[in-house]
Order: C-alpha cells, then structure tokens, then sequence
C-alpha cells in the first residue's frame, strides 16, 4: 500500500521510500524507511498529515504515492 491510501488515525511503518533526493530530504524530519508514522488527517484532494516524534508533517500527494507503508494499526 502507499501513503496516499491512508486513513485519519491509521499508524503505518514506511517500506520504501523510492526517490534518492526525497529520502535524504526527508531524512530531516526523522522519517526513515522503518519508521513508524501516524496518519493524523487526510485532507480531501489534499496533503497526508503524518506525525512523528511529536511533529506534524504534510506531505503532498504525488509525493505520498510514492511511499510504499505498510499498516501497523487502524
């Protein structure tokens, strides 16, 4: 599954994360494949708002496409 099929509340754990340049860029908001995020808010035709860390994050929707996640908890 990727980020983009996420629901409000759903916790993942990212898989993969395909793109060299947007994994080091990333890397800054302690967001690492392995890493254990929180699907705070799923704005309609809008971004994925994840937390992490007690940080919120939106994350743009071509983007989260691309990050492969795997559901840890609904």
């Amino acid at each position: 599954m990727t980020l983009d099929k996420g629901k409000k509340g759903m916790t993942v754990k990212i898989l993969h994360i395909p793109d060299e340049l947007i994994r080091s860029q990333i890397i800054r908001f302690g967001i690492t494949e392995g890493a254990v995020i929180k699907c705070e808010e799923v704005v309609p035709a809008g971004p994925i708002i994840v937390s992490r860390n007690l940080q919120e994050i939106a994350i743009g929707r071509s983007l989260a496409r691309q990050i492969k996640v795997e559901q840890i908890s609904a």
